[in-house]
């Protein structure tokens, strides 16, 4: 059998809110990182894993990317190729929370998208809300970007209610190899207000460890989403005040520029 880039990243994500009032949020996760290329090839080999049908852990295409029908690996060559980034074919591998027993809810998801040769020419970081909505941030990286990987994007999507518009979002990104870890500092016009940091380590995507996952992170989606509503409500019991909610952006997607070196 050769060697699949697919796995399975087990470990923690943290956040802190610095200002107004200090905050502070930390939980166990584990993620998927899937080859796109690889997804029906996944499908057949393991037992406990299924694509677009129901099963205990499950990939669903539509439940990324513009929902539709539409290969999600073509959604997101079409992507780079409206931004003027040529895809030349190379992997698409996004790192993302299966569904478990049917559900899902990822806060973010990242694609890491590759040139044919290996070297990755951008990061597509796909954002969702807990009302529905989804936005991406499309950032190219340069071929002579070297790990950490720094990257920026203006905020122009609605997520927390307790957090304003008019911030600026900081990337720093080791990608997967045997570890992954991936920053995210927000910022306003005074400096830092949120502090995010997905940290984890590779294991091999197999039906052993899937199960192994179950029993170490048991129902994770569905307490990721009451961890959100629970955070919000002691974030609200501090005197934090909420934001309305603006119209989603026009575009469904955002490019920013090129990953500094």
């Amino acid at each position: 059998m050769s060697t699949m880039h697919s796995a399975l990243y087990a470990g923690s994500v943290l956040h802190v809110r610095l200002k107004p009032r200090v905050h502070r949020l930390a939980y166990r996760i584990f993620s998927l990182l899937l080859d796109l290329d690889e997804l029906g090839a996944l499908d057949r080999r393991l037992r406990l894993f299924s694509l677009n049908r129901f099963n205990l852990f499950s990939f669903f295409e539509r439940d990324h990317g513009a929902g539709t029908d539409v290969p999600l690996k073509q959604q997101v060559q079409d992507l780079l190729d409206a931004a003027g980034l040529e895809p030349d074919g190379g992997a698409v591998r996004l790192l993302t929370m299966p569904r478990l027993l049917g559900y899902a809810f990822n806060p973010l998801s990242v694609y890491f998208c590759h040139r044919r040769d290996g070297s990755l020419r951008a990061i597509l970081y796909e954002v969702n809300n807990t009302f529905g909505q989804r936005h991406s941030y499309l950032i190219p990286v340069g071929r002579d970007a070297a790990a950490p990987l720094r990257q920026s994007a203006e905020k122009h999507f609605y997520v927390s209610p307790f957090m304003d518009m008019d911030l600026t979002y900081a990337f720093r990104v080791d990608p997967p190899g045997e570890t992954l870890r991936i920053g995210i500092l927000a910022s306003d016009s005074e400096g830092p207000v949120l502090s995010a940091v997905h940290a984890a380590r590779r294991r091999p995507l197999t039906d052993g460890q899937l199960g192994r996952a179950l029993v170490a992170y048991p129902m994770l989606t569905l307490k990721v989403v009451a961890g959100i509503h629970w955070e919000a409500l002691r974030i609200w019991a501090k005197g934090i005040g909420l934001r309305p909610r603006p119209p989603s952006p026009d575009r469904p997607v955002t490019v920013s520029p090129t990953t500094r070196s």
